[in-house]
């Protein structure tokens, strides 16, 4: 059973850059170093059969699989026996070789019991064959070089495993989850603190797999342990909020929402049983386990401190806030329809509070206050808007408006000169000088010196322009006399 946490959805508009920078990096990685692992891989095969090392390993490493399983109750070997077996007995010395050579805590058994284990002549073959393949072959793979190992555990490695994967399924899904949780965590830290989070959250993994694995010989690759702490930190971040989830068993799926951290100790839990049951399938489930827990605890302990999600990472998606003002706006319409200006007014004064962004909002509170022109709000609510249609470059809306006002309301509670001024601009950009001509008049009117003239001026430069000079010169006399 598959549960992932569905609740945020891609802003394309702030794109996960971190979160495809790790992606990239990761893939990279694969191609580009761990790209020599095949041809190592293949020359210490070659190198191992040429020399014919496996007629002398393959029986001792049979008796060491027996042995394990029998005396160190080590029962995960049972399948890796039952896998040797049948290969002798097809006779595949190629399989039973690789098998063989990636088993690196025989090979150190082999180290410390060759006296026992060996001819002297077969100990010399031995010694001069199989180290000279473990040099050139063996330890130059990319799992053994950065790869997590628990019995030479080095604190570079802790922070190298995490890019590392063991095949093209691994790596795809891995990046698959990491995509589907990253740009969420990203969102919530912003990618520097979601960065050293991802990276803090993978060494705990590692660290979680090392205690549960300690001085073994085989290395943890890959990048679950990270993706993991995402999962922790995405549901830490909610609490116990609903959300939504995705589930996938079998082949149903569907979607349910339910308190975010409820779902951790059953991811956990999961993890642990899968530990128990898994009969050593190389799964790291405890790195998982322990990426879960250090994921939430990160989150959860740092209360306010420098991993508490940003403000806006609580904000309702855009389809969310579409519906919530589709359904507040409807609401108020229904007042208006009523004639309950009251409820109306409370209504788009809410919605104007929440979506500042809505010019329609403010259009409605105008004609509402317009319903008193006496009333200073009209005045406040006219300059508004105005200046929300300066902003919005709609100046025949803007003039629209000035002249409504002034037919309404100007005689009682004039703008100030600074508005006439402003549709005095609007109007020769629409190429309306009647309505400058107008604005001028209220300017000339009310406003300084200095506004009247550069105002003036700019009538005088258009009249000009349109070879009208009679008008042109009486604003130029107008102007020497100011």
């Amino acid at each position: 059973m598959l549960i992932i946490p569905a609740e945020k959805k891609v802003d394309w508009k702030r794109p996960p850059w971190m979160t495809f920078a790790l992606m990239l990096a990761s893939l990279l990685a694969f191609l580009l170093y761990q790209g020599k692992d095949p041809e190592l891989t293949e020359g210490a095969v070659r190198s191992y059969l040429e020399a014919e090392l496996d007629r002398l390993e393959a029986p001792l490493y049979q008796d060491y699989l027996e042995r394990e399983i029998s005396l160190e109750g080590n029962t995960d070997l049972q399948v890796t026996l039952d896998w040797v077996e049948y290969l002798k007995t097809e006779g595949d010395r190629v399989g039973l070789a690789s098998i063989i050579l990636s088993d690196q805590a025989f090979y150190r058994y082999l180290q410390d019991n060759r006296d026992l284990l060996m001819t002297s002549r077969e100990r010399s073959l031995w010694q001069s064959q199989r180290e000279q393949i473990q040099q050139q072959y063996i330890s130059r793979l990319s799992a053994y070089e950065a790869g997590l190992m628990p019995s030479d555990l080095n604190f570079y490695s802790l922070i190298t495993y995490q890019f590392l994967h063991g095949g093209w399924d691994h790596l795809i899904g891995n990046m698959l989850f990491l995509f589907l949780l990253g740009f969420t965590v990203e969102k919530a830290l912003g990618p520097g603190r979601y960065l050293l989070a991802y990276l803090l959250c993978g060494v705990v993994a590692g660290l979680t797999h090392v205690a549960f694995n300690w001085g073994e010989a085989v290395p943890l690759v890959g990048a679950s342990g990270s993706v993991s702490g995402l999962m922790g930190m995405y549901v830490a971040f909610f609490g116990l909020r609903k959300i939504r989830f995705f589930y996938y068993l079998g082949v149903y799926f569907n979607y349910f929402r339910a308190p975010a951290l409820v779902i951790l100790p059953i991811w956990v839990g999961k993890e642990i049983y899968h530990y128990w049951a898994s009969g050593g399938d190389g799964i790291a489930y405890l790195a998982h386990a322990g990426g879960l827990l250090a994921g939430a605890a990160l989150i959860l302990l740092s209360g306010r401190g420098w991993f508490q999600a940003r403000e806006s990472f609580y904000e309702p998606e855009v389809e969310e806030q579409d519906e919530a003002f589709t359904r507040e706006y409807a609401r108020a319409m229904e007042a208006l329809a009523r004639m309950d200006f009251t409820q109306a007014r409370q209504r788009f004064e809410a919605l104007w509070q929440a979506h500042p962004d809505r010019p329609v909002i403010l259009e409605h509170l105008y004609h509402l206050d317009k319903l008193r022109p006496d009333q200073p709000a009209y005045r406040q609510r006219a300059v508004a808007l105005m200046h929300q249609y300066l902003r919005l470059q709609q100046p025949e809306n803007l003039l629209a408006t000035w002249q409504e006002y002034l037919d309404l309301a100007e005689s009682d509670q004039p703008l100030p000169p600074e508005e006439h001024n402003r549709v005095l601009f609007a109007a020769l950009r629409s190429d309306d000088l009647k309505l400058a001509e107008k604005a001028f008049a209220r300017l000339k009117a009310t406003g300084g010196v200095d506004m009247v003239r550069e105002a003036g001026r700019l009538l005088a430069e258009e009249f000009s322009k349109r070879q009208m000079e009679p008008r042109a010169n009486e604003y130029r006399m107008l102007l020497k006399g100011l």
